[in-house]
């Protein structure tokens, strides 16, 4: 059965002088608006950064959108295998010694620092490696910081609430990227032919559009919006005090080995974070290079990109929302599995559009056919990701260990990252083969299809006994 906390709820959750259900009932409010917060503050990395602005603005710098793409692939690549080497051993030291809110702060440092550097990767002096490396170091901070969030969701509410709340909060996370990148695209990014944003203005504060500093801007915008917008997280999602305790590296890795070797007797467990592993690395895969494919493929601008992801956010905050209500009907694994099939369809059809081609049919030069593809590639992609990122997240509290929860969400972080390094690597190693970008995002099909598989084998509820 699902695990929760007897006895008051209000100390549970690290509340004091809750002497009323109501009061109780209001504390717990803020708390989940707190934790919503998390993805709100979050989601421009994945937004702006690794997708709809920055990751085009690099391929502009480089020119070549095939180098480009594999440049991107082993800079995220490389920020995966730290994450997926870290992640189970940093969950299993915070169910050990606590403070979760202590790892969000430190791995909060890093997102900033990684994000606000990018504002250094100018046309004029541009430098490669530096811009992957901070890159990869905020995305890190965020992945790490995501892993405690995370573990905190079963204690929002019982288990009937759960696929409600995630999907609330991803359709919160998804609004809020999408004003950020709409405040980009309208007010900082310019369009390298231009100059101009959006609006059709010059970037504002008098940021010069020669130098790419309105584009630039994404990096420092995305910090300070990750700044002000986890003040509330901080204040309202508290912890229950515990007393500190020393050793908590030793436990920690000992509770890890014990889980490892124990993830053989729990069939269910283990077939979903292998699963989990490929359909969730194939999505990331789609984020990361989605943008800077659109842009090499289609000869997309920054601003064209930014529109697409306009599109795929709308998508996806009205989808997570309404996957998180059929999850709470249904289950995940239904869901699960549907967004899935969804998204190897989409993964098929780009490779069959180009600029030339439509599924294998020639259109006319200058044809808006390509375009109006993609868009509603957009559309679908920012949908089933949305529904599928909240479904999965619910899945992994019905499939976990109750007492040790933030362990569990690190394998999780593990199961994403364990082929999300190899899958930016293989797509970067197959478009520097090949030459060609099409052919270089194929192997996002074969995973997704491994994922689907290898999901027969997983409970809806897990190997607790019913």
């Amino acid at each position: 059965m699902f695990y929760r906390r007897e006895g008051n709820d209000s100390a549970d959750r690290g509340e004091t002088g809750m002497t009323t259900d109501g009061t109780a009932q209001k504390a717990l409010r803020r708390r989940i608006w707190g934790w919503f917060f998390f993805d709100w503050a979050s989601q421009p990395y994945n937004t702006l950064l690794i997708t709809f602005i920055f990751a085009p603005y690099v391929k502009e710098l480089m020119g070549d959108g095939s180098a480009a793409q594999a440049a991107w692939g082993f800079g995220i690549g490389a920020a995966g295998l730290v994450i997926a080497l870290l992640a189970p051993l940093l969950g299993a030291v915070a169910d050990s010694g606590g403070h979760r809110l202590r790892w969000i702060w430190l791995f909060s440092a890093l997102y900033m620092v990684g994000s606000g550097m990018l504002w250094f990767a100018a046309p004029s002096d541009f430098n490669l490696s530096v811009t992957l490396f901070f890159f990869a170091l905020g995305l890190v901070g965020m992945e790490f910081a995501t892993i405690f969030t995370n573990a905190m969701l079963p204690d929002l509410g019982p288990r009937e609430e759960i696929g409600r709340i995630s999907g609330n909060g991803w359709a919160f996370g998804y609004l809020g990227g999408l004003i950020a990148l709409a405040l980009m695209l309208a007010l900082f990014a310019e369009s390298a032919a231009t100059g101009k944003t959006l609006l059709g203005i010059d970037p504002i504060f008098g940021l010069d559009a020669a130098q790419r500093e309105g584009t630039r801007a994404v990096g420092p915008l995305t910090a300070l919006w990750y700044a002000v917008f986890m003040i509330p997280f901080f204040l309202w999602v508290k912890e229950p005090k515990t007393t500190p305790r020393k050793g908590a590296v030793r436990r920690g890795l000992a509770q890890l080995k014990d889980t490892l070797s124990r993830l053989p007797r729990r069939p269910s467990l283990f077939a979903y974070l292998a699963s989990s592993m490929f359909y969730r690395d194939a999505l990331n895969g789609m984020y990361a290079f989605g943008g800077i494919y659109a842009a090499g493929v289609l000869g997309w601008s920054v601003v064209d990109t930014g529109v697409f992801g306009i599109l795929a956010i709308i998508s996806g905050a009205l989808f997570a929302w309404l996957g998180g209500r059929a999850d709470a009907k249904l289950g995940p694994k239904p869901v699960i599995t549907g967004m899935i099939v969804l998204l190897t369809l989409v993964a098929i059809a780009i490779v069959l559009v180009d600029r030339d081609r439509v599924f294998g049919l020639p259109v006319a030069d200058g044809s808006k056919l390509p375009d109006l593809a993609f868009y509603l590639f957009g559309v679908l992609i920012g949908a089933g990701g949305g529904v599928l990122q909240s479904a999965s997240r619910s899945m992994m509290v019905r499939q976990a260990d109750p007492a040790r929860m933030t362990e569990a969400f690190g394998l999780y972080a593990l199961s994403g990252k364990a082929t999300s390094f190899l899958a930016p690597l293989l797509i970067g190693t197959v478009t520097a083969l090949s030459g060609s970008q099409r052919i270089g995002v194929t192997p996002l099909i074969v995973l997704f299809v491994l994922g689907l598989c290898l999901l027969r084998w997983v409970k809806p509820d897990g190997d607790r006994a019913e």
